[in-house]
C-alpha cells in the first residue's frame, strides 16, 4: 500500500474506472473510482486507506459521508441531467470499514421536481452495509 512513503490504492475492481474532475476536497480524499455508464443507477468505490480512518482504525464517518453525498449526487446528475447541490443529507451508519477494505456504493433518484432532486443509496464493504442515505439536491443551471 506504501510507496515512497505515500499511500496509494490498488488497481480498481473490475468494471470501475479512476473518478475525475471531482473539484479539490473529493481528489483530495481520494482516489475514488465509478462505473461508467448511462443508467439509473450510480456505482463509486475507494479502497480505504490508513489516512482514511479514525484513532481506532476504522473509517471515519466523515470520510464515509463525503463518499456517499458524491454517490447519491452522482445519482442526482444521472436521473435529472443536471448538476445538484446537497441541501440535505441523512446518513444511518450501520456498520464499520476498515483500512484495506474496497467501500462500495450505489444510489439512485427517486424524485425529480422543476428545482429539487431526491436520492437514497447505500454502502458496503463485503457483505454488509456500511450506511444507508438519503438526500435532497438544489438542482443547478449546468446540465450535461
Amino acid at each position: 500500500m506504501a510507496k515512497g512513503g505515500a499511500e496509494e490504492a490498488p488497481a480498481p475492481p473490475p468494471g470501475y474506472v479512476a473518478a475525475t474532475g471531482r473539484g479539490g476536497f473529493s481528489t483530495l480524499n481520494g482516489p475514488y473510482f465509478h462505473k461508467p455508464g448511462d443508467g439509473a443507477m450510480a456505482e463509486q468505490a475507494f479502497f480505504a486507506l490508513p489516512r482514511h480512518t479514525n484513532g481506532m482504525g476504522l473509517v471515519h464517518g466523515g470520510m464515509l459521508s463525503a463518499f456517499m453525498d458524491g454517490v447519491l449526487a452522482g445519482a442526482v446528475w444521472r436521473g435529472a441531467g443536471r448538476a445538484g447541490v446537497t441541501i440535505h443529507l441523512s446518513i444511518d451508519f450501520l456498520h464499520m470499514a476498515r483500512a484495506g477494505e474496497w467501500v462500495f456504493g450505489e444510489a439512485k433518484t427517486t424524485r425529480v421536481t422543476r428545482e429539487v432532486a431526491f436520492a437514497e443509496g447505500r454502502a458496503w464493504v463485503g457483505g454488509h452495509d456500511v450506511i444507508r442515505c438519503s438526500g435532497v439536491f438544489k438542482l443547478m443551471n449546468r446540465s450535461r
